[in-house]
């Protein structure tokens, strides 16, 4: 009996490392992600101010840390695929999405971000939701200008998000996600319809005088 009493101990002894490294490393890694996702949301932000270049900045610091967040994981395959890494993804996907739709530039792909594709098209399908608010701004601003582009960059979207029709193994909850665009759209169509026929009826009160 004591023979394997002395095998037990010696092999929690030898398995405590493993666990204790892997312990200290998703203490890291939480740390890590909570930053990647407060720089993401920063950036969103700065997008709505106009303010292009601080969130370039934000997204810039995000992605040097979301890649040394994987780079610390990559001995500790378990953690590479936990939540709070996906959330880390999916904010920085949302965000450089946002940013690039709004500015009109090139939109990066998932391996240029270093994200998961699943991730990825989470983020995309969260980007509609930033749209729409984009447009509600422009519409206080009395800017239209670029609204009905937008607008049907948003039905482009939900387009591609409904034909990945994969299961939610695969898919980490993207139909929920495209369930709920649907009506983002539909609203954001209506509030820009009822602006553009009140900027024609100016428009035409505007002849008359």
């Amino acid at each position: 009996m004591s023979g394997a009493l002395d095998e037990l101990k010696k092999i929690s002894a030898d398995l405590r490392p493993d666990f204790a490294a892997d312990d200290e490393a998703r203490e890291r890694a939480l740390r890590a992600s909570r930053q990647v996702i407060r720089h993401s949301g920063e950036a969103i932000r700065a997008v709505h101010r106009q303010d292009r270049d601080t969130a370039r900045q934000l997204l810039s610091s995000a992605h040097d840390l979301l890649r040394e967040l994987l780079n610390d994981l990559a001995g500790h395959g378990r953690l590479l695929h936990s939540g709070f890494v996906y959330d880390a993804q999916k904010e920085l996907a949302e965000s450089y999405i946002t940013l690039s739709l709004i500015a009109g530039e090139k939109l990066p792909g998932p391996g240029e971000l270093g994200v998961s594709n699943a991730a990825y098209l989470d983020g995309l399908g969260e980007s509609v939701g930033e749209l729409r608010r984009y447009i509600l701004d422009s519409l206080r601003r009395d800017d239209l200008s670029r609204c009905e582009e937008l607008l049907g960059i948003m039905e482009e979207i939900h387009g591609v998000l409904m034909s990945m029709d994969f299961p939610e193994l695969l898919a980490h909850g993207l139909r929920r996600t495209t369930d709920s665009m649907r009506a983002i759209i539909e609203r954001t169509r209506g509030d820009l319809t009822v602006s553009l026929r009140q900027k024609a009826l100016e428009a035409r009160l505007e002849d008359i005088r």
